[in-house]
């Protein structure tokens, strides 16, 4: 293609003749009324209620951070308490890290990719909603806090020993534990099916290479949430068991160790920076050649630096631990990888800056807040290089340098994108464009306003202002740069203000949008505004990377359901599932209609931990039985009334394939690798506490092998043919025979269950007395739990056997339930060799 476009894109013309079929598409794509909309589950309803709500937390976090730097507006300020000072940075921070920008920047997914790729709606669009379930919840039970005076102050990254049962012994920390948690569910489903959407929901044609840039990033960032949430996760659930039931895992008087808990925050924490900026920067690039009116320069080493990022940040947790005694050498290899970091970033800040180079750029307002983004994020990441030098790094730690230097990555390099993607997709969601000079102005002051807040904050750094602190005497060089801090804050807030005021003028006085008003060049614009339930009217072949400008007629093809499923006679929603890596059409997939089920499972998990958080075990397991009540009732899906369908085109596709090909078994594959994750991270807990123990394990705690350990390890490799002759027999069709080996595999479990009963009755020491017997137990724990999990997915899968049959191409139950036993006979094996292997004493 050309390397510059001009010129507004045609609005699509209207056929009669399709009005009525149309009118038929709306109805089965309507979303409910009144009540009923709370059970609405399509991409485009969730992912904006994930974005209104995740902005109005935004605003709450804003207003945190207005009456910090209001007590640091002067020294020996008594406008807040040191108690309520600790309360508000806690909940600041938690609240900016866990409830906005992860959960916002994940939202902007759900909401675009389905449009981007061509697919009518995500994978999973009740995972979707149950996700949303779980942040709104989730966040509810946080603030909940203020409401019973139990706010947590032990700041957003709850360091032990500080966070212990011994120093904070009320609930205050129960609540971060739990609500963070049950807020990191969201993060996780939403990582799920944004993977699964982007590989196998993509349009046909759309091989990997002719993928938007934005959903790169998206993928790329999915992955990291499946592999970097879970330490965090299991890190919360062992500090919560031990403030709960005392179990020793960070106690250093039995064992334990609270760099443990770093190890695993941090873990998580770093590749946290960067789930953050990725999205954002792949706003930029999903937006900048439609100002530049070129195409993005470097599409293929932007993906590579993308990828590169992801895998590098898994590397970087130590550059916040450098002042924690860690040997040199462990040192130089985490400030390596530090300084390393820097490469694929600048890979993409050099391809962005020679985008708006190789084109004409319209100077209007969503550009000038991604300028404004290369400038303060390159600030941030030189700053970044230098605190990822150790003696640099050793002096400026835990001071407002520091403070500096992450709110320039986090606000440079997330917050002015984001606002640049809502004046820029805005239009799309409200059929209205913001107003240019409102835009402008609230640009120069968050510009203006930010950098007169935190430029200063270096200063004060470097002249010895610690962080955390809610007071700070007279005279000592500080005043001054407080006091510009602070007023800079609010010029910050006043831009917040200017953007609200601009929302509220368009929704009900602004432009209308029409079609494509930025003349990009991505499917997402390929519909009307405000955009439809079913993103676009019918699925088009896409034969390059910038359809529209390839292909200006489009859009109205698209919307005259001249390409795929473009109709709905059975009544149904329904998407194309295609091959991952060339984007051949492979079956058509049936997407669920609105239902309470996402809803009333959210509130059923809600009550698990909130039974957790008020010690009311009963509540727990009423919750636990009512989810599973609610999953049954969710994965029961009926079987579709044909075998086949004519999907446009003179193209005939299956419906709902059930095998390795369907998009149920990729979420089933990637929901085991977060479950790895966290398997992962209590093995690596076990190793880690045990080199800084003296001895381990203590005397007289070393486990004996015995007749329980021989009985489950047997039971373990008993499973294993059972799980594979179920494969076998339903991929052949053979109901028989796949109802036996189902049936032998749930016995082999039954047993390895009680046998594994056996033998954590035969541990030779408390669980509560030392590190060692509480991580042991938690191991056996685990996988028990996965045992449970296995034999309850083989009896679902006997369930729909004796409904149905078999079906070589309608299989997934039982082939889930296969699965799920290799894993958790694998598991098992892990965990015993793990024991029994390394528990002599030393």
């Amino acid at each position: 293609m050309s390397e510059t476009v001009a010129g507004p894109m045609p609005r699509p013309r209207r056929d009669d003749a399709v009005d009525r079929f149309e009118d038929r598409f709306d109805r089965v794509w309507a979303p409910p009324k009144g009540i009923r909309r709370v059970c609405a589950v399509n991409n485009s309803i969730v992912g904006r209620r994930f974005i209104v709500t995740g902005f109005f937390f935004f605003l709450i976090g804003g207003v945190l951070a207005l009456l910090m730097r209001t007590q640091l507006l002067v020294p020996e300020n008594g406008f807040l308490s040191a108690e309520l000072y600790d309360q508000l940075f806690t909940m600041h921070g938690t609240t900016m890290m866990f409830l906005f920008a992860v959960p916002i920047m994940e939202a902007f997914g759900v909401y675009l990719i389905p449009a981007m790729v061509g697919a009518h709606d995500m994978a999973f669009p009740r995972l979707g909603a149950y996700g949303y379930g779980c942040f709104l919840l989730g966040g509810i039970l946080i603030y909940s806090s203020f409401i019973v005076g139990s706010v947590p102050d032990g700041g957003w990254f709850m360091y032990v020993p500080l966070t212990s049962i011994e120093f904070s012994p009320d609930k205050s920390q129960d609540f971060w534990l739990l609500g963070v948690t049950f807020v990191e569910i969201a993060s996780i489903t939403g990582a799920i099916e944004l993977i699964v959407t982007i590989l196998k929901m993509r349009a046909p044609g759309m091989s990997l290479d002719r993928m938007p840039i934005f959903a790169w990033y998206m993928l790329a960032v999915s992955f990291m949430i499946v592999f970097g949430f879970p330490p965090l996760v299991l890190g919360s659930i062992l500090l919560e068991v031990e403030r709960t039931f005392g179990l020793p895992f960070y106690d250093v008087a039995r064992g334990g160790d609270p760099l443990l808990w770093q190890h695993l925050f941090w873990i998580f924490g770093h590749p946290e920076v960067y789930i953050i900026f990725l999205p954002a920067a792949g706003l930029v690039s999903a937006m900048l050649p439609s100002f530049a009116r070129s195409p993005l320069v470097a599409y293929h080493l932007v993906v590579l630096a993308v990828i590169g990022t992801a895998f590098l940040s898994f590397g970087l947790w130590v550059h916040h631990m450098y002042a924690t005694g860690i040997p040199r050498l462990a040192l130089s290899f985490f400030a390596g990888a530090s300084l390393a970091v820097a490469i694929p970033s600048g890979i993409q800040v050099f391809a962005w800056i020679a985008t708006l180079w190789n084109g004409r750029p319209r100077l209007q307002t969503p550009l000038l807040f991604i300028i404004g983004f290369i400038l303060i994020f390159v600030i941030g990441g030189l700053t970044g290089v230098m605190v990822a030098m150790v003696p640099f790094d050793w002096q400026v730690h835990d001071t407002y340098f520091v403070v500096a230097h992450f709110h320039y990555v986090l606000i440079g390099g997330m917050v002015f994108p984001l606002f640049a993607a809502f004046h820029y997709y805005l239009p799309r969601a409200t059929g209205r464009m913001l107003a240019e000079p409102l835009g402008k102005l609230s640009f120069w002051l968050m510009f203006v306003g930010f950098n007169v807040s935190f430029l200063p904050m270096h200063l004060t750094g470097l002249l010895g202002m610690p962080r955390r602190v809610y007071t700070y005497p007279e005279g000592i060089g500080w005043d001054g740069l407080n006091l510009t801090s602070t007023l800079g804050a609010y010029v910050v807030g006043a831009a917040v203000l200017v953007f609200l005021a601009n929302v509220a003028f368009s929704v009900f006085r602004g432009r209308d949008a029409g079609t494509n008003p930025w003349e990009a060049d991505g499917l997402e614009w390929g519909s009307r505004s405000p955009v439809p339930p079913y993103n676009l009217r019918s699925i088009p072949p896409v034969r390059s990377r910038h359809p529209l400008w390839d292909e200006p007629d489009l859009p109205r093809r698209i919307q005259n359901a001249e390409e795929y499923l473009g109709t709905a006679p059975e009544g149904k929603r329904e998407s194309m599932v295609t091959t991952v890596v060339g984007g051949a059409p492979e079956y058509v997939i049936r997407l669920p209609h609105p239902t309470f089920v996402p809803v009333l499972a959210a509130i059923a998990t809600g009550a698990m931990f909130v039974g957790l958080l008020v010690s009311a075990y009963a509540v727990t397991a009423a919750g636990a039985a009512a989810l599973l009540a609610v999953l049954l009732a969710w994965w029961w899906a009926p079987a579709p009334e044909k075998p086949t369908k004519d999907a446009g085109r003179g193209l005939t596709l299956p419906i709902e394939l059930g095998d390795r090909r369907s998009a149920g078994w990729l979420g089933a594959v990637v929901f085991l690798f977060v479950d790895l994750s966290i398997f992962l991270s209590l093995v690596y807990s076990y190793f880690y506490l045990w080199t800084a123990a003296e001895l381990w394990p203590p005397l007289g705690s070393a486990p004996s092998v015995g007749a329980p350990v021989v009985t489950t390890a047997l039971l373990l490799a008993l499973s294993l043919p059972a799980a594979w002759l179920t494969t076998r027999a339903v991929g052949r069709g053979r109901r028989a025979l796949a109802a036996v080996a189902l049936a032998a595999a749930a016995v082999a479990l039954v047993l390895m269950l009680l046998a594994e009963d056996a033998v954590i009755g035969s541990l030779p020491f408390r669980i509560d007395v030392h590190a060692y017997g509480a991580v042991v137990f938690a191991m056996l724990v685990f996988h028990a739990v996965h045992a449970a999990a296995a034999l309850g997915a083989t009896l679902f899968a006997l369930a729909r056997i004796a409904a149905r049959g078999v079906d070589p191409e309608r299989t997934l139950a039982a082939r889930v339930a296969a699965l799920l036993t290799f894993y958790a006979a694998a598991q098992g094996a892990i965990v015993l060799a793990v024991i029994y292997l390394t528990g002599a004493p030393s």
